[in-house]
């Protein structure tokens, strides 16, 4: 996937295409636990949300948004303010194509520069796919939530991976910007 294009999304240009790539996730697989696909609206409410403080990218071909990353806080307590939780979706005709590498990896080098240490990402398991393009970028396993979400008919595992953006010294780092 040469071709494509990884740019900040706009959230008024953007977000009716984020979310019709990512209503399958929430309506025909485990994949999300949000169990109604979030429509036009409130994916540019997030899309503008995360732009302010994190990222969220789009992968454009040939004119099209194909695929969208995103990061977003950890958990909402201070100690954890240079900690993310990134996540990626690409539309099924182009999985495998290289477009969720190339979002993430420019989604990495971002965050990095914002002065984020740690980027974290949840699975829902099994997901061989998903495990393999965050194994790929350096993400390593750390522990699974056990049957924590019901969803498409079943109790589900939650695998989680960390990736280390940055060294972590003795000293308190910069705020990330």
């Amino acid at each position: 996937m040469n071709d494509v294009e990884i740019r900040p999304a706009d959230a008024e240009e953007d977000a009716a295409a984020c979310a019709a790539i990512y209503a399958p996730y929430v309506a025909g697989a485990a994949t999300s636990f949000e169990e109604t696909p979030p429509g036009e609206t409130e994916l540019a409410r997030r899309i503008a949300a995360a732009a302010e403080r994190h990222a969220w990218l789009v992968a454009v071909l040939e004119g099209k948004v194909v695929g969208f990353a995103y990061a977003g806080p950890h958990r909402g307590r201070p100690s954890y303010r240079w900690s993310v939780e990134v996540s990626v979706y690409v539309e099924e005709a182009h999985h495998g194509a290289g477009a969720g590498r190339a979002l993430y990896t420019a989604l990495l080098e971002r965050l990095r520069a914002r002065g984020f240490r740690t980027a974290c990402a949840g699975i829902t398991l099994p997901n061989e796919a998903s495990v393999a393009l965050h194994e790929g970028l350096g993400f390593t396993p750390i522990g699974t939530y056990q049957k924590i979400g019901w969803k498409a008919g079943a109790w589900r595992d939650v695998g989680w991976w960390q990736l280390q953006l940055a060294p972590q010294g003795d000293e308190p780092p910069p705020e990330p910007h």
